[in-house]
């Protein structure tokens, strides 16, 4: 009786510790999606207060992710300020921040934007490590 008790145990605990572990890697993959939605939502909001700024300024702002912050905040040659959709998350600095709290870098040309995050390692240019994990979206 007390083999058969001990044998139950053990394949409870088996069990118990099977579902844990799929139940951790579910909310695991679901936070992650939660964090590339909120990505995705930042930076399209970016992405219509940038194209507003042009429209208003005539070009994109120059300069880096902080630059950018105080030029959407009306520190630009014509004192126009853009809203910024829904509140993307700064830094002391002012820099805008991924939802993994790295700055976003910001890249412009004649005619598009391209954001880029490190991504939830907060690494940037990851490229040897086996799974890159860096975002980049372009208009």
């Amino acid at each position: 009786m007390k083999n058969i008790l001990v044998v139950f145990g053990l394949i409870t605990i088996i069990i118990g510790s099977v579902w844990a572990d799929r139940e951790w890697g579910t909310m695991r993959v679901h936070a992650r999606m939660e964090q590339f939605t909120q990505f995705n939502e930042d930076v399209d909001n970016l992405f219509a207060a940038l194209q507003k700024y042009k429209e208003q300024v005539g070009s994109y702002p120059p300069g880096g992710n902080l630059e950018v912050s105080k030029a959407l905040q009306g520190r630009n040659p014509k004192n126009v300020i853009v809203i910024v959709g829904n509140k993307i998350s700064v830094n002391e600095k002012g820099e805008f921040l991924d939802p993994w709290g790295t700055p976003l870098r910001f890249y412009f040309s004649d005619t598009g934007i391209m954001i880029h995050s490190a991504g939830p390692n907060r690494r940037f240019d990851d490229s040897t490590s086996p799974e890159p994990d860096d975002y980049y979206r372009s208009n």
